[in-house]
């Protein structure tokens, strides 16, 4: 059985005027390319399900079976295949045409019908009364990746099964870039398995990802993600706006529950962290941190800002206090 974590340290404070009413704990583990660690907060032992943070890792067979090149897949596919997105009309759209390329339709998902987060795609379903479909769901883009590689393999339809070749493949992808045999797995929002690592194993695997040979998988689909920004996330979103504020140069990943990953080329670095309480508010601050402390974004940048120590408002707009990085990470 994994272990319990070990004890958490402190990543994200909340003040409201003077007195400060919340703390956000948490692990978080920054990994240099050979998977050492270059430093750790809470235990980077503890047990974790990367979540989303993984989708990177999931799309990893989809390049090395050949599947990509077979289907003359781009770089925005590729960062489709990892994204959380909000289902804009930029994102179904662009899902739409790349299901229909693999002679697919919306029924072939495994994943669930979504409520677009997206104001307009969702607001123009209401009024128009119309149906929420699997293609909302904003993990629709690695599912479109997994048929691809089902399709190319030749594989029977319940692509999330544990036991079917794509996610054996995505296992044997994960254990091979955390370096660690995956203690078992939890199943995600979107139907397919989640495999579980320690922190530092995930760290080790984002590491990877940071210092892999030009052409490879790990090279083109970070690339992917960094110059599209928009696609793996949306517009609003912490993802999208903290890979502009790093002019494309890194890729970071938000997971539920408090998770998110970094992927530092420049510096060769991978970082992984997990707030405790699963609170992606706290999350979005401490990674926004550790990229102004590994030199990846200009602390004086106004989204470094905004997520390091950014307003809270009230309903009226006044603002009441701050989210502020925890001392512990300055």
């Amino acid at each position: 059985m994994p272990h319990a974590a070990g004890p958490a340290a402190p990543l994200a404070e909340i003040w409201r005027g003077p007195f400060l009413e919340s703390v956000h704990l948490g692990h978080a583990v920054v990994c240099d390319a050979g998977g050492n660690i270059v430093e750790a907060w809470g235990d980077p032992g503890a047990v974790i399900l990367p979540r989303s943070s993984a989708k990177m890792i999931q799309a990893l067979p989809l390049i090395e079976s050949g599947a990509a090149n077979a289907h003359g897949l781009q770089s925005t596919h590729l960062a489709l295949a990892c994204a959380s997105h909000n289902a804009a009309r930029i994102h179904i759209d662009a899902v739409g045409d790349w299901l229909s390329a693999i002679g697919c339709a919306d029924d072939d998902f495994c994943c669930g019908p979504q409520m677009p987060r997206d104001k307009d795609v969702h607001d123009a379903l209401i009024r128009a009364d119309g149906t929420v479909c699997r293609i909302h769901n904003n993990c629709s883009g690695k599912h479109t990746g997994f048929l691809t590689l089902t399709k190319h393999l030749g594989a029977g339809p319940d692509y999330v099964d544990p036991d079917h070749p794509v996610q054996r493949a995505c296992r044997e992808a994960f254990e091979r870039m955390t370096d660690e045999t995956s203690p078992g797995f939890g199943i995600d929002g979107c139907s397919a398995p989640n495999f579980a690592s320690t922190l530092h194993g995930m760290a080790r695997a984002m590491a990877r990802f940071a210092s892999a040979g030009e052409g490879s998988a790990a090279y083109n689909l970070t690339r992917a993600m960094a110059a599209h920004p928009e696609l793996v996330a949306g517009e609003g979103r912490a993802c999208t706006r903290l890979m502009r504020a790093m002019d494309h140069k890194v890729a970071i990943k938000t997971g539920a529950e408090g998770f998110f990953i970094a992927i530092l080329p420049e510096q060769r670095l991978g970082i992984a962290l997990k707030v405790a309480d699963g609170a992606t508010r706290a999350a979005e601050c401490a990674i926004a941190q550790l990229l102004v402390r590994h030199g990846a974004l200009d602390r004086f940048h106004p989204e470094a800002i905004a997520y390091t120590n950014g307003d809270i408002q009230n309903w009226d707009g006044k603002v009441t206090g701050h989210m502020r990085v925890a001392p512990g990470l300055l």
